[in-house]
This record gives C-alpha cells, structure tokens and sequence, in this order.
C-alpha cells in the first residue's frame, strides 16, 4: 500500500510537470516556420498573355508588426535585372502564410526568372521560387546576397499601414 501511495504522487508529479500538446486550429494558427527571420515565397501561380502575366505569390513570414514584416515580392532575372516589384503596405501577421498578386510582369513564356521576398528589417529571404509560365516553378535556395543591390531599387515602401 505504500509504495502504491509513492507511485501515484511519482504519476501525478511527471503528469503536472509535462508540457501541454498545443493544437492548431483557425483561431490559434501555429506560428511561421521560419528559423532565419526571413520571408519565404513558398508558391507561384502564373496567368494572363506574355508580357503581360499576372503573378499570384505566396509567402510566409515572420511578422511582427511594422517593426518586422515583408515589405515587397519581386520577380527578376537570372541575370539579376529588375522586372517587377510589388510593395507590401502592411504586416501580415494573424495571415500566414499570405497571397498576394502583381501585375503586369513583362517576361516571355518560357522565360527562367526567380520570385523573392524582402523583410523591412532583415532583407532578402533565400528560399525562392525559380520557373516560367511554360515550365511552372519549383522551390530553389540562392545566396543571400544574390542581387542584392536591387533593394536599393524603386519602387520601394513608402511607410507601414498596420
């Protein structure tokens, strides 16, 4: 009997210092998957004619707030020229990951171009997608200083809404 008593106390004592399984749901989403703090395009849809497309791109990122979000998408070369930006006005942090679309993006179909993500505070993500409306896209990893003086580039944000 007693050692009974000594293995329920044991029981309840592991069972009360054990952590609690949080489960996600709409009202409680799990937080990004993001261990660097950068944006990552994790989809890109492509429609519309040739030099003309519209891009439907998906990102996560870890927002904050407007002191840490993702600012801009951006589609360009692999020859690092510019061919579009689209500016992000606001954080988008209860909206993970998020879509956003631009348009009208001049490339050919079945010109290769990267599409990436910026943040406010930590530049370039490196998680990337690389493609073209023939040949669809796919997930590609480049060095985080890979063009980067386009950041310097306009259009870029104004300021943060929310």
């Amino acid at each position: 009997m007693r050692y009974s008593f000594i293995v329920i106390i044991l029981l309840s004592i592991s069972t009360s210092c054990s952590k609690k399984a949080i489960v996600n749901t709409p009202d409680n989403p799990a937080p990004p998957e993001n261990n660097e703090g950068n944006a990552e395009v994790i989809k890109v849809e492509v429609s519309g004619s040739p030099n003309s497309y519209l891009f439907s791109v998906t990102i996560k990122s870890p927002d904050t707030g407007c002191d840490q979000y993702a600012d801009w998408w951006e589609v360009i070369t692999l020859d690092e020229q510019l061919k579009y930006r689209r500016i992000l006005a606001h954080s988008h942090v209860t909206e993970q990951p998020f879509t956003r679309t631009g348009s009208p993006v001049a490339v050919a179909e079945d010109e290769i171009v990267y599409v990436r993500a910026h943040m406010n505070n930590s530049g370039y993500g490196t998680t990337v997608m690389k493609g073209s409306k023939q040949a669809g896209f796919s997930s590609e990893t480049l060095e985080k200083d890979f063009a980067i003086g386009l950041a310097q580039e306009e259009p870029l944000p104004k300021d943060c809404d929310f």
